[in-house]
């Protein structure tokens, strides 16, 4: 067969096309292997994809996403040949709304389909894997392989993390992938631009420092949710404590103050709102209080500062409440700029069903140059008037289905939410209790870095996000004796 291949694609093309060929099998005849493999394989992705040659890049690309809906299209099959009954969630409803609200915005506003769908996958594309894990249901012990794994590739890209702190150029320069990849007028990937200082902003394999700092609060959420719940046994507790600390300090050297503030927020609705614990009030009012100090002593002007290539630790804290930078990224087009302008001139111009699916903010907008919205609302081309997204999911989601499909779509994280608590609330088992908890601080903390960025686009955070949602429902299903009679489809 191979043979027959290379005589008609070249040899790159015969294997890419072979490997594809098995994994797709696989996603027939063990898909929860293939999403294991996906959840181990993605944050190494970005890294990776450097070294893929350009003439199989396309499928190098999105080999994954495919893969994604090789697994729906696998599991829409059994349901049509009665192998497999659709499970009732409390996603089902306000996910169909979306899709409808979503349809209805590409109808109305006479989108081009290519650009509607290809807009309303990248707002579904992850929420997909929420409804396939909960098909695939796979048992306690495969979650503990699956969270093992993952703390195992935390601690690898904490570890590759503190390593560019100290050895800078060289190993930046290896990890960093820099090249925009555009075929035809079709941006696949955007390439990083380094406006930082070697060594500075550590990304690992993942990129970008904001899309390491958001994976690893994610999953140091989760594994504080089961320290509070005492899972880790006495011996583990010191490789439990080294962990910490080596990904809290990776976390800290990615300057991306987006996921500091989502750690914090986690924190506080894990230690305090949820578990009543007083020793977290004090730590936060033990912090304001050196913060206080610390500007009554300091020469440090906050409402003067500017974000630099070099920066210190204390700077990039204090540069997020800087009156000069907000200033700066409102006249220049920056994030502010947007928050703005959003409610005021996209939703006002369709206030229901926004302007649609791969028109605004998005990374859809972004990769296919669709200027068309900005250029009818007289708005710049995205974030600095070039990049075509706006660094905020939460407006994007707004501007492009309307009023309506961001009320669907907070309905289902706050469905998440409300699903994790309740599990949390009503089991005894220490690691099933710790997992729920945590994912309640991880929610909070996805929320908060949506506003910062497109979050929720991202798939080294919107994988995991919607994937342990998906395991949490599994087990909101046990502690939930009568959540089978209960109208929620």
């Amino acid at each position: 067969m191979a043979s027959f291949l290379i005589a008609f694609l070249s040899p790159l093309k015969s294997l890419a096309l072979l490997a594809g060929i098995l994994l797709l099998a696989l996603a027939f005849y063990r898909p929860l292997a293939v999403i294991f493999f996906l959840a181990a394989y993605t944050p190494f992705e970005p890294f990776l994809l450097k070294f893929a040659p350009d003439e199989i890049y396309v499928y190098a690309r999105y080999f994954g996403e495919f893969l994604i809906y090789a697994i729906a299209l696998t599991l829409i099959f059994k349901f049509l040949i009665k192998k497999i009954k659709i499970e009732k969630t409390l996603l089902n409803l306000p996910f169909v709304l979306f899709i409808a609200v979503a349809l209805t915005s590409i109808i109305i506003n006479f989108v081009p389909l290519n650009i509607g769908l290809l807009g309303l996958r990248m707002l579904i594309r992850y929420i997909l894997i929420f409804f396939i894990i909960i098909h695939l249901k796979p048992n306690k012990n495969q979650i503990k392989i699956l969270i093992w794994l993952m703390f195992l590739i935390v601690l690898l890209q904490s570890g590759l993390g503190i390593a560019q702190k100290f050895i800078g150029y060289r190993l930046d320069n290896l990890l960093l992938p820099r090249q925009e990849k555009i075929i035809g007028s079709i941006s696949l990937t955007t390439g990083t631009e380094q406006i930082w200082a070697y060594g500075e902003r550590v990304f690992g394999t993942l990129s970008r420092y904001d899309q390491l700092g958001t994976f690893l609060t994610f999953f140091m959420l989760l594994i504080l949710g089961l320290i509070y719940q005492k899972y880790f046994s006495h011996k583990n507790k010191l490789w439990i404590f080294i962990w910490f600390l080596i990904s809290a300090l990776a976390l800290l050297f990615t300057y991306s103050r987006s996921s500091w503030f989502g750690f914090l927020l986690g924190v506080f609705i894990i230690g305090y709102l949820i578990k009543k614990d007083k020793k977290i009030i004090k730590i936060y009012s033990l912090g304001i209080a050196i913060i206080i100090i610390y500007l009554l002593i300091s020469p440090l002007v906050v409402s003067q500062l500017i974000d630099q290539p070099q920066i210190s630790l204390t700077e990039r804290f204090f540069e997020a409440f800087s009156y000069r930078r907000w200033e700066s990224e409102y006249y220049g087009l920056g994030r502010l700029f947007f928050i703005v302008k959003t409610p005021l001139i996209v939703v006002a111009s369709s206030p229901l069903v926004g302007v649609g699916p791969g028109q605004y903010g998005s990374g859809t907008a972004h990769a296919l140059h669709n200027t068309a919205v900005y250029d009818k609302l007289n708005l710049p081309f995205g974030i600095w008037g070039t990049e075509g997204h706006i660094d905020n999911n939460w407006m994007s989601i707004w501007g492009e289905v309307g009023t309506l499909g961001l009320i669907f779509y907070i309905w289902m994280i706050y469905a998440l939410f409300k699903m994790s608590y309740q599990v949390y609330k009503n089991t005894n088992d220490n690691f099933v209790k710790g997992l729920a908890l945590g994912y309640c601080g991880a929610i909070v903390a996805v929320c908060l870095n949506a506003f910062l960025a497109t979050m929720f686009e991202v798939r080294t955070l919107a994988l995991y996000f919607w994937l342990f949602g998906g395991i949490i429902f599994l087990f909101y299903k046990n502690v939930t004796p009568t959540f089978g009679s209960e109208n929620h489809s």
